[in-house]
């Protein structure tokens, strides 16, 4: 998957438990749980935004882009 998702280092810099979160945020240990791993394929931007302030942070500071090489054939073709 192209975006790498970093919530565990942002839970980290504001020493707060990913348990926590996702008791503030309003979703499930377990929801919780397959985000920071990457395991979703998708966010509700009203989470994203909860996730964001409760964290002090922007959406960049929580996940980011790897372009994949195989996406770059995709590329060319424009």
């Amino acid at each position: 998957m192209p975006v790498n998702v970093t919530l565990d280092v942002m839970l980290a810099r504001r020493k707060m438990r990913a348990k926590d979160l996702a008791a503030q945020v309003g979703i499930s240990e377990t929801q919780m749980s397959l985000l920071r791993t990457g395991k979703v394929k998708g966010m509700r931007f009203d989470t994203l935004s909860k996730i964001c302030f409760l964290l002090d942070c922007q959406p960049a500071d929580i996940m980011e882009y790897l372009p994949d090489p195989a996406d770059l054939s995709l590329k060319a073709g424009d």
